[in-house]
């Protein structure tokens, strides 16, 4: 076991290299370079999911029923909608990430 605190950090700088080649090499093989036009399209898709999980939240709220309780498929709906918005808006994310780490190649 090493207590050398300069050797641990260049040992975690090269792993770090490591998974920048890493992420660089497998994400461009999939993702080719990244235009504003893209970035743009991403970002009207997220928000038009936020738009649907809110009216769905709206429509939910609204549904009134004798005993107070909410219909199942309302409930699943909203899930549904959140479910669709979250995993766009965390993609969305990670494409930024991925692009301030320069994983991700950009016109």
């Amino acid at each position: 076991m090493s207590s050398d605190p300069a050797r641990n950090k260049r040992f975690l700088m090269e792993v770090e290299q490591g998974i920048r080649l890493a992420n660089n090499e497998i994400i461009h093989q999939v993702i080719p370079p990244v235009t504003s036009e893209r970035m743009l399209s991403f970002a009207v898709a997220v928000a038009q999911l936020r738009a649907q999980y809110v009216e769905a939240a709206f429509v939910f709220a609204d549904i009134k029923t004798t005993d107070g309780k909410k219909p199942a498929a309302a409930i699943e709906e909203l899930s549904s909608c959140r479910r669709q918005f979250e995993e766009a808006r965390d993609a969305y994310i990670a494409l930024q990430r991925a692009i301030e780490l320069g994983y991700v190649a950009i016109e």
